[in-house]
């Protein structure tokens, strides 16, 4: 039973793990901060992979814990991020390095997003991954009309940074 878990969210996270890293590129400044907070995820997800039941898809249910993480290790006063030890489990996945060398023409943008509050960067993140108002309601536990709302202030808000 444990080790179809295992295997299960073994598969699951491999396939998924682009987003773990895109968060991180958005909440942190420095590789160093991008691979701690990645393993924090990484653990908070296996944390809870029992409890998920799939009433929406993997990769929903990955972005909810992993902006989760993220915004609440990046709001602690002291900006420390505190790691476990997964180190029982790590050699098990096979991570791949993300190469960001494609995205340079998006530097002036996640510079931009950076100065933006956790909830407008989480917002912007998901509309950038082509999520529906829907999945970025259920994501975040906010209505679809104040999804609507904030993505509005949050796209105003970068364009003002953008465009001063």
């Amino acid at each position: 039973m444990q080790k179809d878990l295992e295997t299960k969210f073994l598969s699951d996270f491999e396939q998924n793990q682009n987003i773990a890293h895109k968060i991180c590129r958005i909440y942190t400044t420095n590789q160093d901060a991008h691979n701690d907070l990645f393993q924090e995820i990484t653990i908070q997800l296996w944390k809870n992979y029992s409890r998920f039941r799939g009433d929406s898809k993997f990769s929903t249910w990955m972005y909810r814990v992993a902006l989760n993480t993220a915004i609440s290790l990046y709001r602690k006063s002291t900006r420390t991020v505190k790691t476990q030890d997964f180190s029982d489990f790590a050699y098990k996945i096979k991570a791949t390095t993300y190469d960001n060398t494609e995205e340079l023409q998006l530097k002036a943008l996640y510079k931009a997003i950076h100065k933006l509050n956790d909830i407008d960067k989480a917002l912007i993140f998901l509309y950038l991954e082509d999520k529906p108002y829907k999945e970025i309601s259920e994501t975040l536990g906010i209505t679809s009309v104040n999804a609507r709302v904030k993505m509005n202030r949050a796209k105003e808000k970068l364009k003002n940074i953008l465009n001063p």
